[in-house]
């Protein structure tokens, strides 16, 4: 199968209005910015997305946002983003918060197959409100479900033609459970290899999750938010 794709245009070709995406990245580290940019040209509608983060105005996600493409999210961390707060409280975007490391679980059991787990996460504030919940040895859990795709956005350092995957530091918090998680997962690179230039044991996400995966042309790799010490 040829997974190589020339554009980020082509690689969202057939990503429908109303499909659920997840998109890759940690604040503004490893992002499909590529991916993202093309998704905007293309100007699909009433998408629902899943992310740890929800970019920030003019960048990543937030781009999305400009255009009215999100009708619901499922995200950690939506606090560097003014117009998703907007929208938000005037009731134009459905917004579910979950625990960062639920999140990522609830990623994870969506690719390895596993319905639904317990964890103490949430136990006692609002994200329990409407949830099961069980003991296990004197301490309350909350049932949660596992989270899937139609479509996987994910961001790589290296990958090969075949879409064997490594990431570097940062960007590997929630790409490779992503990538597992979807019915279709593009990726974007930033170097584009031949197979067996990956040593094997740095491959994070093996070729057979990856259907498509293109070298990116560009990659701003905004700071999300510029501290500096005082003189």
């Amino acid at each position: 199968m040829k997974k190589v794709v020339a554009s980020a245009d082509e690689a969202v070709r057939d990503i429908p209005d109303g499909a659920t995406i997840m998109i890759g990245g940690f604040g503004l580290c490893g992002i499909p910015e590529n991916l993202i940019a093309a998704l905007v040209r293309r100007g699909v509608k009433d998408l629902h997305t899943i992310s740890n983060n929800m970019g920030v105005d003019g960048l990543g996600m937030g781009r999305m946002l400009e255009t009215g493409m999100v009708t619901s999210h499922i995200g950690s961390y939506v606090g560097e983003n003014k117009l998703l707060e907007d929208k938000v409280l005037k009731g134009e975007l459905d917004l579910t918060l979950v625990p960062q490391g639920t999140l990522a679980e609830r990623m994870r059991a969506g690719g390895a197959g596993i319905p639904a787990f317990y964890t103490p996460a949430g136990v006692g504030t609002l994200v329990a409100e409407g949830k099961e919940s069980r003991e296990f040895d004197g301490r309350p859990y909350l049932l949660e479900r596992w989270l899937r795709a139609d479509f996987a956005l994910v961001k790589a350092w290296k990958g090969d033609t075949v879409g064997n995957l490594v990431y570097r530091k940062t960007a590997r918090n929630f790409n490779p459970m992503m990538a597992t998680a979807a019915t279709i997962t593009i990726a974007e690179v930033e170097h584009l290899v031949e197979p067996g230039e990956i040593d094997p044991d740095h491959i994070i996400t093996p070729g057979i999750y990856v259907k498509r995966i293109l070298q990116g042309e560009k990659y701003e790799k905004r700071i999300e938010r510029k501290t500096l010490r005082k003189t």
